[in-house]
């Protein structure tokens, strides 16, 4: 990605604060014209006020020179204000721009990429574009403006003296240009090693108990240094060249500025210039010097947040894999049948996980799916609600292409109750309304009752206002599964899939759980995945997957008369 492509981009998110921007840069023309102005009041300070005793002037020059430092001061307020709101403004947006889009790809996306990396270019890299285009992009300008502004003084004080300077201050930008790419590689090595980091964190933490109890904290510890002390090596070269543009800076500078010194101090001395207008032309190229090496240092802050943009654009770049019709039309209740016709699918696009699968669900059927683990079951399972696409066949509910469908109405018509259960650090009411948060109290509490964990939920401290912490660590595997299972109840679909939904409760929990789930499938078609067989005797109709293929398909006893697949299944259990 070329940089003009990057800035053009990121030009995409300053445009709706235009109108700030131009604001902000009309106060740095103002600030620009009154550091002009300080040099320019040396000159009558030293002929008139020195030389030429002139009092009146040395009554007025000093209310002057307050008068203006405050105008300069009302808009140095003005633009740097307004610049921090654009900035903040432009971190606002982009944060909700990512995470929008990370809402539309599709969970290979988070099978492929850590977590610790998504969060770090949401939390870490946004900042680096904002400063980039509040501090840096828009500082150079007021730096720019400054300068000009400057040259216009020197240019009307001694043109023949300005000229030199116009051969010496490009110098000035070497150290820019010398050290920009340097920067913006350094950089981006730098983000990615905090991407890093950030995931170590979170691995760790999050499945702090695995750490304690494989006694592996010495290794985490080492392999945590590992990455940081890497982060701290691409730290200290990157400030290796930033320190190094500094005094490269100062030395240009300094030689620029001795050169001046001893060309206008022979023009003084040869009666061709005064000593006002020199000293008034030496503070405005010191004056000038500032901007231009605030430029220089800014250059850093610019690669850094081109390096946060390639980061965040390439996200923002990744094509959403379920893509709804524009034509799309919404799926009416489910009255009829669910068809898999010859349906495949592959992850990779090399190794086919499911192999012309052809079944057909009934409104109000139970399925139950069994199988050895890896045979393609909760692959399955995940087609009907479009988190993956088929690779080749297709999916039909009333005869409707589930693609051809909006994606909020075929999920809509689809509860999920999965083997990892997902809850989120808010109360155990907000959990189970998670689908609605209209729901009333009665309802959460019947959905809590049904799911055998109102008893558990009444004993908790504050009962469902109860925050359970994240992913519901203040509760037991078996309370977490009964909040999920209720959640479920509450959504009320017609359609209802039950990944392992009773693999983390104790057999006299199952049993209560498996009594309201016997309610809930009524008048339901459902999916049943179950590894623990004794769970799905009662389902209308068991089909076994092997190799991505169906291979046996039947009820609890048809399928043990076979003696077949099904048959060593359940004697192994």
């Amino acid at each position: 990605m070329r940089e003009r492509e990057i800035l053009f981009r990121i030009y995409e998110f300053i445009k709706p604060y235009q109108a700030i921007l131009v604001s902000a840069i009309i106060c740095m023309v103002m600030v620009a014209i009154s550091s002009a102005s300080q040099a320019y009041m040396v000159k009558p300070l030293l002929d008139e006020i020195f030389f030429n005793k002139d009092r009146l002037l040395l009554n007025i020059l000093p209310l002057a020179l307050i008068i203006l430092f405050v105008v300069k001061g009302l808009f140095f307020y003005g633009y740097s204000f307004l610049l921090n709101k654009v900035g903040q403004g432009i971190i606002n947006d982009l944060r909700k721009r990512l995470y929008t889009h990370l809402q539309d790809l599709p969970l290979s996306f988070f099978h492929k990429t850590p977590t610790g990396e998504i969060i770090s270019r949401i939390i870490s890299d946004i900042p680096l574009i904002q400063n980039a285009v509040s501090q840096a992009l828009v500082g150079t300008l007021k730096d720019c403006l400054q300068v000009i502004c400057l040259l216009g003084v020197i240019f009307y004080q001694n043109w023949q003296l300005s000229l030199v300077s116009l051969v010496i201050l490009p110098l000035a930008f070497f150290p820019i240009v010398l050290f920009g790419r340097k920067h913006r590689k350094l950089s981006t090595k730098s983000q990615q090693t905090t991407a890093q980091v950030s995931n170590i964190l979170y691995e760790t933490i999050t499945g702090n108990r695995i750490v304690k109890a494989f006694c592996m904290e010495e290794y985490e510890i080492h392999r945590f240094s590992k990455v940081v002390n890497k982060l701290y090596n691409v730290t200290i070269r990157d400030a290796r060249v930033r320190c190094l543009a500094h005094p490269i800076m100062e030395l240009l500078g300094g030689i620029g500025i001795a050169f001046i010194m001893w060309y206008g101090g022979r023009q003084v001395l040869n009666g061709t210039s005064t000593p006002g207008t020199f000293f008034s032309f030496l503070t405005a190229i010191i004056m000038i010097y500032e901007p231009v090496k605030s430029i220089s240092t800014v250059n850093s802050s610019v690669q850094q947040g081109i390096a946060a943009a390639i980061r965040i654009f390439g996200v923002l770049d990744t094509k959403p894999a379920i893509i709804e019709q524009q034509d799309a039309v919404p799926l009416p209740p489910l009255s009829g049948q669910i068809e898999f016709k010859d349906v495949c699918f592959s992850y990779d696009g090399k190794r086919e996980v499911l192999k012309g699968i052809n079944l057909s669900i009934k409104t109000g059927e139970v399925l139950a799916i069994v199988g050895s683990s890896g045979g393609g079951k909760t692959t399955l399972a995940n087609l009907l609600p479009r988190f993956f696409d088929v690779t080749s066949g297709v999916i039909t509910i009333d005869g409707h292409d589930i693609r051809d469908v909006t994606i909020k109405s075929l999920r809509g018509q689809i509860g999920l109750v999965t083997q990892q259960t997902i809850l989120f650090n808010d109360t155990v009411r907000n959990n189970i309304g998670y689908g609605d948060q209209n729901l009333s109290e009665n309802e959460i509490i019947a959905a809590a009752k049904a799911a055998h964990a109102l008893d558990f939920i009444t004993s908790l401290s504050e009962g469902f206002d109860t925050v359970i912490g994240e992913s519901g660590t203040k509760l037991s595997g078996g309370e977490r599964q009964r909040l999920s299972i209720a959640r479920a109840l509450l959504k009320d679909s017609p359609i209802l899939i039950l990944d392992e939904a009773t693999s983390s409760l104790d057999t006299e929990s199952e049993r209560e759980i498996q009594k309201a789930l016997d309610n809930l499938i009524k008048d339901r078609t459902t999916l049943i995945i179950a590894h623990r067989l004794s769970t799905i005797k009662n389902a209308d109709r068991i089909i076994v997957i092997q190799d991505g293929r169906i291979v046996e398909e039947g009820t609890h006893e048809t399928l043990l008369a076979r003696n077949g697949v099904y048959t060593l299944l359940y004697n192994m259990q």
